[in-house]
């Protein structure tokens, strides 16, 4: 119990000290001109966000590894080996922030403007860094397990478990980036689905886990307090990219990383629904010659506002599904 008290503590002070580095980020943004491009093709309401500051993810990162790296200090020199595990999803929020960053920049001054990286550069660096990751959660950590809900012992993987922790990580991240389409969503569905695995890693008896998430639900917290409707801060592939890789990370560190789907059923929901739409578009232009949609949009929160809801209703509901299937997830980890 002391260890929760404290992982919440620590959440608390992520929050006051985003909070404080928050404004001054602002700031520097705008004065650089670090604004978010808005593609033609979105709805009229979006085209108004045309240059709000992007890269938000950096306020978010930034106070989390200060914390994390200040709080395990001793841990991560000479303490427990569970201690110096957290540096793996530190590892894998740095390099997953620099390689959106990298894409975010690209997109406001790079030769790519409004698009960023080719999509297999990008998808190319994920897939190394999330191999890296892997190695390093199977010869180091020496994690292969996977948790099923009501059995009652873990599965090997053995040596099958690398490819498997790379579709996790690289799709994680894809998916939670499909979410940062609207003021507050990925903000608030990150923070929900990483208050869920902090909880499944507190009832495991990970304390530096826990730790983890908390913090950076402290920190995604702060961040919504510049993000929420109407944002003065995106969020941008600094940050989305980040969050969902860490978040594959640590759903694989807790075992029940098989609940992924239904504790980010919301990111998996806008990723389905991209998938659908392009194969959907793809499959009617052979057969009949005339492509067509099966949704209005995607990703599917487009979709939602075109047929009439209101951008906050959007986040609103999508966020009161995203914190039921939450509850869903560690009902049946707890099985």
């Amino acid at each position: 119990m002391q260890d929760a008290t404290f992982a919440l503590a620590v959440g608390c002070i992520a929050f006051l000290l985003t909070v404080i580095w928050g404004e001054p980020l602002v700031i520097l943004l705008r004065r650089f001109k670090i604004g978010q491009q808005i593609r033609i093709e979105l709805p009229e309401s979006f085209q108004t966000k045309m240059g709000t500051p992007t890269m938000g993810g950096l306020m978010i990162v930034v106070p989390v590894l200060a914390i994390t790296a200040l709080l395990n200090v001793v841990n991560l020199l000479r303490g427990p080996f569970t201690g110096r595990s957290v540096l793996l999803p530190l590892a894998v929020l740095t390099l997953f922030t620099l390689l959106g960053a990298r894409d975010d920049w690209m997109a406001i001054r790079g030769t790519r403007k409004g698009e960023g990286m080719r999509g297999r550069q990008l998808f190319l660096w994920q897939n190394v860094i999330a191999l890296l990751a892997a190695l390093g959660l199977y010869f180091v950590l020496g994690i292969d397990v996977m948790f099923l809900p009501a059995v009652p012992f873990p599965f090997h993987l053995g040596y099958f478990y690398v490819p498997v922790a790379m579709v996790v990580i690289v799709g994680s991240s894809n998916a939670v980036n499909l979410t940062d389409g609207m003021d507050g969503l990925a903000g608030l569905i990150s923070a929900t689905t990483f208050t869920a695995y902090g909880v499944i890693a507190m009832l495991q008896g990970q304390v530096f886990l826990m730790r983890f998430c908390f913090t950076l639900v402290g920190a995604l917290f702060a961040f919504l307090w510049y993000n929420v409707h109407p944002a003065a801060l995106f969020m941008g592939g600094s940050g989305s990219y980040a969050l969902g890789a860490t978040l594959g990370i640590v759903a694989l560190m807790t075992g029940h990383w098989v609940l992924w789907p239904i504790i980010a059923i919301i990111p998996v929901s806008e990723t389905l629904s991209v998938v659908l739409q392009v194969s959907y578009f793809k499959l009617t232009r052979r057969l009949t010659g005339t492509p067509k949609r099966l949704f209005k949009m995607a990703p599917v929160h487009m979709h939602f506002e075109l047929l009439g809801w209101s951008e906050m209703q959007v986040v609103q509901r999508f966020w009161l599904i995203g914190l039921l299937a939450a509850m869903v997830g560690i009902a049946l980890a707890l099985l």
